[in-house]
């Protein structure tokens, strides 16, 4: 029977969901601030649903309605509260003056393209934050070019879903200038052989925190202390970036 749980949420659990070395940095940030949380491209509610645990009120955004559809569903049967708001990080309206804090994890501001767009998401998270209220940004820190025939390819990402095998298995990082292209190859397997597959690629900006702070600073914001997140033998550290508003 086919599986009624959307691709797209399907695939983001696969390659996303299973990460929580990040996890007490964004608790401990909203340790630090007063008022809501808003965490921005929240995806199916990896850190959404943890601060909420925590008694954090929490605001999730992301642009793919389905990822919200199942947070909003995973909140419920967890009996936490999470608002959800379906919107572009560069053009998002979501109150004035509402938020404590404004994260975004995971690289998700790499994923736009170039220093305009983070532009308009600065200019955006300006609008939402309290008065000397804080974002932060991680950003990826080793976007350094691989291939798999030459250096060997990582340990897939796998999970079972309704009877069919999820497997995303990184095959490359190819340089193009000033954004590194993520090489996955996605399958979905039955019982003896794969039932489909598929070529998917990410890509994210090759911007330094530095090069960040320095946009951020040009549109109002002040530059804090980065904070870190080590590398594991699966995930790639990050450098968050901190701004005060």
């Amino acid at each position: 029977m086919a599986s009624t749980t959307p691709r797209s949420v399907i695939w983001h659990d696969v390659e996303c969901g299973g990460y929580a070395e990040d996890l007490a940095l964004w608790r401990a940030l909203a340790g630090e601030v007063d008022g809501p949380v808003l965490d921005v491209g929240a995806g199916t509610g990896r850190v959404a649903l943890d601060l909420a645990a925590q008694g954090v009120e929490v605001v999730a955004l992301d642009l793919v309605p389905e990822l919200l559809e199942a947070l909003r569903a995973r909140a419920e049967r967890r009996r936490v509260s999470v608002e959800t708001v379906v919107a572009d990080a560069r053009s998002f309206d979501v109150g004035a003056g509402r938020f404590g804090l404004v994260i975004v994890p995971m690289q998700t501001l790499q994923l736009l393209d170039g220093a305009a767009a983070r532009g308009e998401f600065f200019d955006a998270a300006r609008r939402a934050l309290r008065p000397g209220g804080l974002v932060a940004i991680a950003l990826a820190d080793a976007l350094e070019s691989f291939d798999g025939e030459s250096d060997g390819l990582p340990e897939p990402d796998v999970a079972v879903v309704d009877g069919l095998r999820y497997v995303s298995l990184p095959l490359a990082v190819v340089d193009e200038g000033d954004r590194a292209a993520i090489h996955r190859l996605r399958q979905v397997m039955g019982i003896i052989a794969p039932v489909e597959e598929e070529h998917d690629i990410i890509r994210l900006a090759r911007v330094d925190a530095v090069a960040l702070a320095d946009e951020a600073e040009a549109r109002g914001f002040e530059a804090l202390e980065a904070r870190r997140i080590p590398a594991t033998d699966v995930y790639v550290g990050s450098t968050v970036v901190v701004l005060r508003g």
